[in-house]
């Protein structure tokens, strides 16, 4: 019986490292999660309420979703066990990166490296910017839009906190756009 739970454990582990080494995004790592769990460590319907569970609470859908499949495999370890296999991938990869950046901080390339994004991540924000800006009608600027802009400029030039500036240009919106 042990060696059964720690089967499962290793499988948990083995899973949750396997969809997270080969998947990026939410839908294609629970694809490849129910493929995996359904049938060996799971059944359909338990799988089906992990998922439902995991997107209603707030928080990283992966992580909820390992402690779901976890703690309906194996328990309270079986989500340590799905957790290990959740975050040490990522872990192992920010790690690695952190220790190559390292590596190449002082190199004189990667400083005109990120001198040279700058002005496209610039223009990338403004592309966005106008984007957001102009209506779904027409699309054409609207004064009201145009007006909580210039106020919310004049805000952060004045060093009013972000948090303070959102919330007074959302309750500006409010009065405005009704």
């Amino acid at each position: 019986m042990r060696q059964e739970r720690f089967r499962v454990w290793l499988r948990l582990v083995w899973m949750f490292s396997k969809v997270n080494l080969l998947s990026t995004s939410g839908p294609a790592s629970i694809v490849l999660l129910y493929k995996e769990a359904v049938g060996n460590i799971m059944t359909e319907a338990q799988f089906v309420e992990a998922v439902g569970f995991s997107n209603v609470l707030p928080g990283s859908g992966a992580i909820k979703l390992a402690m779901f499949v976890g703690y309906e495999a194996a328990g309270w370890p079986g989500v340590i066990a799905a957790l290990i296999g959740a975050t040490l991938p990522p872990a192992l990869g920010m790690f690695a990166l952190v220790g190559i950046l390292e590596q190449i901080r002082g190199a004189t390339w990667l400083a005109g490296f990120v001198r040279g994004m700058t002005p496209a991540v610039a223009v990338l924000m403004v592309m966005v910017a106008w984007k957001i800006f102009r209506s779904e009608r027409g699309k054409k600027l609207q004064r009201r839009a145009l007006l909580i802009a210039g106020l919310s400029l004049v805000a952060f030039l004045l060093n009013i906190p972000s948090p303070l500036v959102l919330v007074g240009a959302g309750l500006l919106g409010v009065v405005l756009f009704r």
